[in-house]
């Protein structure tokens, strides 16, 4: 069973994709809402996925991503932008994200995504 941890913001987004990836089958090992709590978390659940919202307080969801592939430069991020986001997602593909899902959550997306990238 893959391990997830999901960073967001938002309670209810957490709640979501945490409802979508149990539903199918992952384990979510651990939740944060900003960048800095991500990369702690990070060290101490060493999870095989991260799903990462792009914009957060305290530290944004790129920053997040670059300080999680210096732990672990095959660690496998998906970041999760709403619409309008373009250029950060584009700074993240190239700063080692291996996919990326907008919101609001599609369910056979989102599964589609952590599927493709836990190969």
């Amino acid at each position: 069973m893959k391990r997830v941890l999901i960073v967001d913001d938002a309670i209810f987004m957490r709640m979501k994709l945490k409802d979508i990836l149990e539903k199918n089958g992952y384990d979510v090992v651990g939740e944060a809402q900003n960048g800095v709590e991500a990369i702690e978390k990070y060290k101490t659940e060493k999870p095989d996925l991260v799903t990462m919202d792009i914009t957060m307080p305290e530290m944004d969801g790129v920053a997040a991503l670059k300080g999680i592939k210096e732990i672990n430069s095959a660690a496998k991020v998906i970041m999760c932008s709403a619409m309008g986001q373009q250029s950060m997602v584009m700074e993240a593909i190239q700063a080692g994200a291996v996919d990326f899902i907008v919101k609001p959550f599609d369910s056979d997306r989102v599964v589609e995504s952590l599927n493709k990238a836990s190969k």
